[in-house]
């Protein structure tokens, strides 16, 4: 894969700009938007960027910085998912602080927002205190958005407690959007200024990238990305006007400026901001190397978001809006299904075996297929097809033989469903690894494994479980007609 994207020169200049605005105050509240690790995202659609960019420019600053999540108390109770990894928001943030500590990044603690005794942001207290984890609760502010005299008063930001914290540099993150993070740096900035200390706030967002055109691809991959937020890009009119520049923002941010302006004005007793960009940190845009590369390839993220928001509305998760706002982005970037290859492979090979069926672009160029089989997934034949191709292995050789199959397939249960008589991917890669034990030629295939990372695939069906989580976890781009692998409507 072509690079667009330098990732080394990112860090650096991300780095310099948080110590640049960190000498303008004695403490500085930065609100992380986006994922703080495991930006996929990021990944697809700036070739070049690190998966996890933002905790290497954490561990540039790690003596300086310590970290504050939030969570929204109404997401633990819905269970809400983080979509790329199918895992609970609540979830999600154990996750987060395992990995920080592992790299002796510093976390201060969790606020549990907008809570109103939800009993499962109880339960998930608990838990959090219970291993050691300082945890705060935060209910909505009072007089919030209009009312700023209520809002910036005890009775508003000074119902919170004060989060007690010992570095210049706190860092407030979540692991999702609508998670509080703003209003817990604004009441922190208030207690603080309270004890005569000169904190401020600044944003630390990704997407949209601030310096690049209104609609750069990359940024319309942002808002088809946030279709479900009905996030829109826009040009920053405070900005232009005060400074005469025209910058990128987003309708969010855009709204709540005033707001946030007058709050700032109202704790701080000074205008430090003019505009939403004012607030940002962003170097992104300066460290894309190749524009036609990363055109590409968020053109073919949006696609990709297409896909995923038509198998979401097909399964009941969103609005038909959703996918049809995503639409609307690629008219306007004279984009179509026909843009991605696999896509045709995919149904044509459907049509011929009439079966299901999972098609792959290698990196050589070369799309291969799996399809349904007595023993195997689609997923399944896919990945046997592709790391033989990969070994040179010829197509009539089994690196699995029946007879090593059938005693796996015996232990599975019996089901009115004829997928869960399938052997999915997991079982097949396990089988493999035991074989690889005995046969260096099995070892060899198993290996280039790593080499379908950022592989483009289509299945004609919406993959679930056990096969797309293994698909997730070798990074390979896959999309899914809208389509039930069977007409059951239990476990499908």
């Amino acid at each position: 894969m072509k690079k667009g994207f330098d990732n080394k020169k990112y860090v650096k200049l991300q780095s310099k700009k948080v110590k640049e605005r960190m000498k303008m105050f004695d403490k500085l509240y930065l609100e992380f938007g986006g994922k703080l690790v495991d930006d996929y995202h990021a990944v697809r659609v700036l070739p070049g960027f690190n998966l996890n960019s933002k905790v290497k420019f954490l561990e540039e600053l790690k003596d300086d910085i310590e970290v504050i999540f939030c969570i929204n108390a109404n997401d633990i109770e819905k269970n809400k998912i983080r979509a790329d990894y199918g895992t609970t928001y609540d979830t999600e943030i154990l996750r987060l602080i395992d990995h920080l500590k592992a790299l002796k990044i510093e976390v201060n603690s969790v606020v549990i927002t907008l809570y109103k005794g939800q009993s499962s942001a109880d339960t998930f207290r608990k838990k959090l205190e219970r291993r050691h984890v300082k945890t705060y609760i935060h209910t909505a502010t009072k007089g919030y958005p209009t009312d700023i005299d209520m809002i910036v008063s005890e009775e508003g930001y000074g119902a919170n407690p004060f989060i007690e914290t010992t570095k210049p540099i706190v860092v407030v993150t979540a692991p999702g959007p609508n998670s509080g993070k703003l209003a817990t740096c604004l009441s922190q900035l208030y207690h603080e200024h309270k004890k005569g200390i000169k904190a401020g706030y600044a944003k630390f967002e990704t997407f949209p990238i601030w310096d690049l055109p209104l609609k750069h691809p990359v940024n319309m991959a942002y808002e088809a990305a946030t279709a479900d937020l009905k996030d829109v890009t826009m040009i920053d009119s405070f900005h232009l006007e005060h400074y005469n520049i025209s910058a990128v923002s987003y309708n969010r941010d855009f709204n709540v400026f005033p707001i946030l302006k007058s709050i700032l004005n109202r704790i701080t007793n000074d205008d430090i901001y003019h505009s939403p960009t004012d607030m940002g940190v962003n170097a992104i845009g300066e460290c894309i190397s190749n524009d036609e590369v990363i055109r590409q390839a968020a053109c073919d993220e949006i696609i990709r978001r297409y896909y995923r928001s038509l198998c979401d509305y097909k399964i009941g998760l969103v609005d038909e809006e959703i996918p049809q706002r995503i639409k609307v982005l690629m008219n306007e970037l004279d984009i179509d299904e026909t843009n991605r290859k696999v896509i045709k492979a995919a149904l044509k090979k459907k049509e011929l075996v009439n079966r299901h069926v999972l098609s792959l672009q290698l990196p050589s160029g070369k799309i291969i297929t799996g399809k349904q089989t007595d023993l195997l997934s689609p997923a399944s034949s896919l990945i046997l097809n592709a790391i033989k191709e990969l070994t040179k292995i010829p197509d009539e050789v089994y690196l699995l033989s029946p007879s090593i199959l059938e005693p796996i397939l015996k232990t599975k249960p019996k089901s009115d469903n004829p997928q869960n008589y399938l052997l999915n991917l997991q079982e097949v890669i396990i089988a493999l690894s035991i074989c690889s034990a005995t046969n260096p030629i099995i070892e060899k295939a198993l290996s280039n494994l790593s080499k379908l990372k950022n592989c483009e695939a289509h299945a004609t069906y919406i993959v679930q479980n056990g096969d797309l989580n293994i698909l997730r976890n070798l990074e390979i781009n896959l999309t899914c007609e809208p389509e039930f692998y069977s007409n059951n409507l239990y476990n499908n």
